[in-house]
């Protein structure tokens, strides 16, 4: 029988590009089982991601366009825009728990991929709750969370992160556009922000944004913001630069 390992790295060269259809990628992987928060942080202020116990970052030979950016959160201040979505949003409740699955998470998540796929032509397949398990939950690490959004006992938002000492990595978030006008998806990365500040948490990591992408380019909205320059390992220096339009 074979021993698990707790600690695996490979990268995977020439799939498919998730973001472009004319482009191929080479994504590095490590399968962690059990990650500290001091190992975490280091990858994370070097462009790494995690779903589950998987942890992965670009080295894409011939292309750039994926940018690691990450929010400022003592220098944002929120906009008049920003403000409205807040008040927008009074009546709904957020619950902050380790991540959960549920039927309702399943319906809601099978809800927006279906949505997203007719909107901006994202692939969509079924949900099972071994999938959402193995992205969202594995691990059972003590710094994932998860913010639960309800509108009259009705779960309408989750956003899925990972709330460290010196960052807040926002992984995922789905919700209903049937509340459109409350402006879920931007009310949840907000809501992160002001949970950033009461934390004095100095930066949120919000993961990859291609300038002008359909699905990767709204990630500028929150402004001021810094961008990653280098594609550094993880025995080198990160080096962040503030984003100027």
């Amino acid at each position: 029988m074979l021993k698990q390992q707790d600690d695996l790295e490979f990268l995977e060269q020439d799939r498919a590009c998730s973001y472009f259809c004319d482009k191929k990628s080479d994504l590095r992987y490590r399968y962690i089982n059990n990650c500290t928060q001091n190992d975490y942080m280091k990858m994370l202020e070097r462009g790494w991601r995690r779903f589950g116990k998987i942890y992965f970052v670009p080295e894409c030979k011939d292309c750039f366009e994926c940018v690691s950016m990450r929010i400022d959160v003592q220098k944002f201040e929120f906009s008049k825009n920003q403000k409205k979505i807040l008040s927008k949003n009074r009546k709904t409740k957020i619950l902050i728990q380790a991540p959960s699955i549920s039927k309702e998470h399943l319906e809601l998540y099978d809800k927006y991929h279906i949505f997203m796929k007719e909107k901006k032509s994202w692939l969509y397949n079924h949900t099972e709750p071994n999938e959402y398990y193995s992205s969202y939950m594995a691990g059972n690490l003590s710094f994932a969370k998860e913010l639960l959004f309800f509108r009259d006992d009705k779960l309408v938002n989750v956003a899925l992160l990972d709330i460290l000492g010196k960052g807040l990595s926002s992984i995922y978030c789905f919700y209903s556009h049937e509340f459109s006008k409350l402006s879920l998806g931007k009310f949840s990365v907000l809501t992160q922000i002001q949970l950033a500040k009461s934390l004095n948490i100095p930066y949120i990591y919000l993961g990859y944004w291609i300038k002008d992408h359909l699905s990767m380019g709204y990630k500028d909205y929150y402004e001021p913001f810094e961008v990653l320059l280098n594609r550094p390992k993880l025995d080198e220096k990160a080096i962040w630069q503030s984003y100027k339009s």
